[in-house]
């Protein structure tokens, strides 16, 4: 046995620590569809219980008991998913009803762009769309899409499920805890779970108010200029905002290139683009720094790194997902001494660690 102050003690217990993660993502690729549904399901209960203890902060609100508090936030949780299904199923529909529109713009502002530098030996755009549709098979894209909402709709009817049921069992958990471990271990296992529901709470719930204010203020954008679909793009902006870095570029181009189909015109493309841009900005320099702070500790590189990894893993959801995810292994990795090296290696401000030890490097 290696002995603690053996140098190589740190060394072997990196390895295996490498060794689990690998395993542990081997696991996550294998069971996706069953682990999906799960964490989906966690992380909305660490949103609807935040939001269930700010309505107990509210003067009327606050009177009623904690099961009516959790059961009400629950209730709007699963209409929101209901009425985000309406919306995303109707859209499709109204998108390809569209389309023909949509291809008789665009065609007419290349028309327009190549009569003005006087070019004519181009094909005509609508010869050129209707060779290449002819070649497209609608029936494997209808059926891939199809199949895509499908298993869609049954992850979130499943989380849905899982979220409900651990919402009525959170109360048991503690005496679950401390009747199956040690008084030591259930301790520390109670202070890991409550700085998860600290740190992943408030980070999750702020975020999901700040992505509300963005979908708003897109909404209005898009509600100014009559972009068709104004409310089914607001939502997925403010979806697409909860992936780090890339998610609000994606947000923007989706609602961007729909306009330049509707209108077939550059400048309208331009201010809405302009707008929508200035909005993702002033909620990603201004307002979400302010009210999200430093609740997620995390260095920008790892915070790509984890975004790379859980999206390769899992798709979008697993880039939605990716910084709760990456937070909850971080903090219980900080609180054991053996992977504490790696959650350090995580960190964006080492203080809290320096702070935890004791204050050993001011000294």
């Amino acid at each position: 046995m290696l002995e603690k102050s053996d140098p190589l003690r740190a060394f072997v217990v990196l390895v295996l620590a490498i060794i689990l993660m690998v395993m542990v993502g081997w696991l996550l690729v294998i069971g996706k569809s069953v682990l999906m549904p799960i964490f989906i399901a966690v992380i909305s209960v660490y949103v609807l219980l935040t939001a269930s203890e700010a309505l107990g902060r509210l003067p009327v609100i606050g009177l009623l008991p904690q099961w009516t508090r959790r059961a009400l936030v629950l209730a709007i949780f699963v209409f929101a998913l209901l009425v985000l299904a309406s919306v995303m199923v109707g859209t499709a529909e109204q998108v390809i009803a569209r389309l023909p529109v949509y291809q008789k713009n665009l065609a007419a502002m290349l028309s327009g762009i190549l009569a003005r530098f006087d070019i004519e030996e181009i094909p005509n755009l609508g010869t050129l769309i209707e060779s290449l549709w002819g070649r497209i098979n609608l029936q494997r894209l209808a059926a891939l899409g199809l199949g895509s909402v499908g298993s869609l709709a049954g992850v979130i009817f499943m989380a849905v499920v899982y979220a409900t049921f651990l919402m009525a069992e959170r109360g048991g958990f503690a005496r679950k805890v401390a009747a199956a471990l040690p008084h030591d271990r259930a301790s520390q296992t109670h202070s890991i779970v409550g700085e998860i529901n600290r740190a992943i709470g408030e980070y999750l719930a702020v975020k999901t108010l700040v992505n509300i204010v963005l979908g708003a203020l897109s909404y209005g954008v898009l509600r100014v200029f009559e972009v068709d679909f104004a409310l089914f793009w607001a939502v997925l902006i403010g979806l697409l905002n909860y992936i780090p870095y890339v998610g609000s570029l994606m947000g923007v181009a989706f609602p961007v290139l729909l306009t330049l189909a509707q209108y077939g015109s550059f400048q309208t493309t331009f201010f809405v683009a302009l707008l929508l841009t200035t909005a993702q900005m002033w909620v990603g320099n201004a307002l979400e720094p302010r009210m999200i702070g430093r609740r997620i500790n995390m260095s920008p590189f790892v915070v790509l790194v984890s975004l790379s990894v859980w999206s390769s893993l899992w798709g979008i959801p697993g880039a939605i997902l990716a910084i709760p995810l990456t937070s909850m292994f971080a903090i219980i990795m900080a609180n054991f001494e053996g992977t504490r090296p790696i959650a350090l290696m995580l960190a964006d401000d080492v203080r809290a660690f320096e702070k935890n030890d004791g204050g050993g490097s001011e000294s």
